[in-house]
Parts: structure tokens; C-alpha cells; sequence
């Protein structure tokens, strides 16, 4: 499997740096909904231990704040692209309920202060957002990794991804793959597609294209392991979803994702930016969901280790065998 990740993060790599615009688009068109709902399966799966009770209730009414938000936007502009950046933030300390030591202090103080930092430079807030967004499955993929037999194999699958979710995009971003990029058309879609991606004072410059580059990278990375690597590697987070949603089993959640995948492509053939501003809103419980869930795991290690079960690839967990 560790090769595997190897050949595609070549192949999306190669990708990203030939066709980055195309990339980008088709790849949010194809494979947009169906990673949504399988990344959702797998968070209310595997952290089961997490989401549940008065914590889910919660970040539920909070992220379903946000998606008013973003619909908001629509209408009224910044007041609620500010509003979302507060609730993002609400999620976030929501998260540190589950801490029981005194990490999650420092953590409310750094929340206190990132707020501040958001509220003052919105744009860029939103172009960290989507680029940390996709940076998240290193986080999910270290913890995976647990389950592998030995160190040597741990170490060796965990080296591959930090390789493809960090060293990669800083080649890009150091100008290494500038020969092979070269100069994107100027329009106003083109634009736009960099503006999601780059900070605003580099959309029209060299280093947008690479933050663009480095985006369509990590963007088809991202459904590579939510779409491939986890649903095949990760039956046990399947299983137990399954248990908490009978209703849901496999085939009809792959049915789910893909006839929405379908009803949006349509929308986006109508008209992209349209399309896209109700994917996005579709899109922010699987966004921001993510994100708590990944505070919570790092807040309730104990001793450098995860206090959240291991489950081996049967779904049974370490403590139960």
C-alpha cells in the first residue's frame, strides 16, 4: 500500500504541475460530492468515541450555522463570511471540552488570538482554510498507520506522507516545477480558480500559479485517500458505521455520492461559479467537521499516545483482543 501511495501522489503530482486549472475543476466536478460523503462515513465511523452525545449535537448546530453562512453570503456579502469565521472558530473550542488537562487553556488563548488575526485578513483566512483543508488526511493517515505491524512499516508509510503533504508542496512553492507549469491564460475564470487558492497580493504573480499547483496537488491527494486508499484499507471505520447507521450500508452510501456527484456536475455545466456555491455549502460538514474531531484526538493523547482505541483492519480494537 505504502507504493501504491507512492504511484499516485507521482501520478497527482504530475497532474497538478502540467494541467493545474483542469485539475482543479475536474477533479471538484468528478470526484466532489463522493469524497464528501465517504470522508463523512469514515470520521462518524472511526471516531465514533468522539462524535457522539452533546459533543455532536454541538458541532451539528454550529456547522449547520455555517452552511446558513455561506448561503448568506450570497446575499449579503462580508457580514457573513465574517459571521462563518466566528463559528469556525466556535467549533474549534467546542472541541476542547474533551480535554482533560490543561493543554486545552493554551489551545482557547491560540484560538483567541487566530480569531483576531482571521477577522482582521479575511481573504487570507479563507485561502489557509482551503489549503489546511487539504492537508488534514496527514493527520487521519499518521493515525491509520497505528494498525501496521511493525515500526519499520509505520515509519516507512508515514515518511511517504509527509513527503507528499509537505516536502512536495514546498518543491513547488521553491519554484521547482515552474518548467513545466509555465504561464497559465489570463481570464477572469482562471482568476478566479487562483484567487481560492493563493493570498490575494499573489493572485496574478508567479508564486499564485504555484500555490495553485500546489493546490490541485493536495486537492487530488485529498480524494485519493478518501475515495481509494481509506474505504479499501479502512473496513473497520466502514463497519462501524454502518453499525451506528444501518440504513446506510456501503453500496448505498457509494449510490449517495455518486448520483450527487451527478446532480452537481450538471450544475456546474450550467454554470461553474453557481455550482460551486452550493457545493461549498454542502461541503462544510465534512470541512469543518474534521476539524474538531482532530483537535479532540490530539487533545486526549496521554503520554504522546492516543487515548482513542486502535482498530486493527478486522475493526477490532486493541484493548478488545
Amino acid at each position: 500500500m505504502t507504493v501504491l501511495m507512492v504511484l499516485a501522489a507521482v501520478g497527482a503530482f504530475a497532474l497538478a504541475v502540467n494541467a493545474p486549472i483542469a485539475t482543479t475543476v475536474l477533479g471538484l466536478i468528478a470526484f466532489g460530492v463522493l469524497h464528501n460523503v465517504l470522508e463523512l462515513r469514515y470520521v462518524t465511523g472511526r471516531f465514533q468515541h468522539v462524535l457522539k452525545g452533546r459533543f455532536l449535537v454541538s458541532l451539528v448546530a454550529l456547522v449547520s450555522g455555517i452552511v446558513v453562512c455561506r448561503v448568506a453570503a450570497l446575499v449579503v456579502g462580508a457580514p457573513a463570511r465574517y459571521a462563518e469565521i466566528v463559528i469556525g472558530y466556535a467549533v474549534l473550542a467546542a472541541a476542547t471540552v474533551v480535554a482533560r488537562n490543561r493543554v486545552r487553556y493554551l489551545v482557547l488563548a491560540a484560538l483567541v488570538v487566530a480569531v483576531g488575526a482571521s477577522i482582521r485578513w479575511p481573504a487570507y483566512h479563507f485561502v489557509v482554510l482551503a489549503h489546511l483543508h487539504n492537508v488534514v488526511p496527514l493527520i487521519f493517515l499518521w493515525e491509520w498507520a497505528r494498525r501496521l505491524p511493525t515500526n519499520a512499516a509505520r515509519a516507512g508509510f508515514r515518511a511517504v506522507q509527509v513527503a507528499w503533504v509537505l516536502a512536495a508542496p514546498a518543491l513547488i512553492l521553491a519554484g521547482a516545477a515552474d518548467a513545466w507549469t509555465g504561464d497559465l491564460s489570463t481570464s477572469g475564470f482562471t482568476d478566479k480558480i487562483v484567487a481560492v487558492s493563493a493570498p490575494p497580493s499573489a493572485v496574478d504573480t508567479v508564486v499564485g500559479t504555484r500555490f495553485l499547483v500546489v493546490f490541485a496537488f493536495l486537492q487530488t491527494m485529498h480524494y485519493v485517500v478518501w475515495v481509494w486508499f481509506l474505504p479499501r484499507y479502512a473496513p473497520d471505520a466502514t463497519a462501524a458505521f454502518e453499525q451506528r447507521v444501518p440504513a446506510l450500508p456501503n453500496r448505498r452510501v457509494w449510490a449517495l455520492g455518486v448520483a450527487g456527484g451527478l446532480v452537481l456536475a450538471a450544475m456546474f455545466a450550467v454554470d461553474y461559479w453557481s455550482g460551486r456555491s452550493v457545493y461549498a455549502a454542502l461541503a462544510t460538514y465534512h470541512a469543518y467537521l474534521e476539524f474538531p474531531v482532530l483537535l479532540a484526538l490530539l487533545l486526549t493523547s496521554s503520554g504522546g499516545r492516543n487515548t482513542i482505541p486502535a482498530l486493527s483492519a478486522d475493526g477490532a480494537t486493541a484493548a478488545g483482543r
